[in-house]
């Protein structure tokens, strides 16, 4: 291990960042319970959600609010818009399980692109890691997996896309708060959704769980990721949170009784396992 490698493993700072991104795959994987609360257009909720969890952040960080308009600060917000928004889109045209699944081949195009856009080389265990996650994502998925749906699949995986450079841009963004951008963000895909918000007006509970979806799930997770990317890699930055889709249907076993099968019992250990390895890596 070099010294380099050394002094990043024994920095409590990383280590922090690493538990903010398991919290954050966690805080994010109560969307799909949540979202099957709320009685309303996927697009409205997904633009109030933005809203809620915009308005959160500014009125939490407001001393920090500094609208620059540079280049990361656009380029965070309108990737924030696009990952939110068309992760949404994707659900409603293509199943459930090929829009998690081609949402996250988002950690290709960040292990590809990060040499060039940030100067950051994948090393070998990241690739290890992410094929251990991708096979077990299929074996995870496997039954629900389906050819049909191509344009939804198209948007899910243009869904990844964005993904990836949100997370790119928020790491080139490290020195600067990320805060303003977040906003911006959500506030973009706020007034994305706004169209879709007058066909009908959700009910007090369907409100509550806007509520959640708003600040628990969406606009606290948010802040701890674009904080802990200004500690981590971006591809190890991406990597930990992939446990999300594992979390997403357990909390609807705990909740609702639904139980997997076997292979994606076997895919959710497959990725779990990864995860947590990546998680621990002394030389990440």
């Amino acid at each position: 291990m070099s010294a380099g490698h050394a002094v990043i493993a024994a920095d409590p700072a990383h280590r922090r960042a690493v538990l903010m991104l398991l919290a954050t795959a966690i805080l994010w994987s109560l969307g799909g319970l949540l979202i099957k609360g709320v009685n309303w257009h996927p697009v409205a909720i997904a633009g109030m959600r933005s809203l809620i969890g915009g308005s959160v952040i500014a009125l939490i960080f407001r001393k920090e609010l500094k609208f620059t308009g540079s280049f990361e600060q656009i380029g965070v917000a309108v990737a924030y818009a696009g990952t939110v928004i068309l992760f949404v889109v994707a659900n409603k045209l293509t199943t459930a399980a090929n829009a998690i699944l081609l949402q996250y081949t988002a950690p290709v195009y960040v292990a590809l692109f990060s040499p060039w856009f940030l100067g950051e080389r994948a090393q070998r265990n990241d690739w290890l890691s992410l094929a251990a996650i991708m096979v077990g994502m299929l074996l995870f998925f496997g039954d629900a997996l389906s050819l049909s749906g191509y344009l939804g699949n198209g948007v899910a995986l243009l869904s990844g896309f964005c993904f990836a450079w949100l997370t790119l841009f928020l790491r080139r963004h490290r020195e600067e708060s990320a805060i303003s951008a977040l906003v911006l963000g959500n506030l973009l895909a706020g007034l994305i959704g706004l169209p879709f918000m007058f066909q009908s007006m959700p009910d007090a509970m369907s409100w509550g769980g806007l509520l959640l979806l708003g600040i628990v799930q969406l606009g606290l997770p948010y802040v701890m990721y674009a904080l802990a990317l200004r500690h981590v890699r971006a591809v190890e930055g991406i990597l930990i949170p992939m446990m999300e889709p594992v979390l997403n249907p357990l909390w609807v076993f705990l909740l609702l009784g639904e139980t997997p099968g076997s292979m994606a019992l076997l895919g959710g250990a497959i990725i779990l396992g990864a995860v947590l390895f990546r998680a621990m890596d002394k030389r990440a």
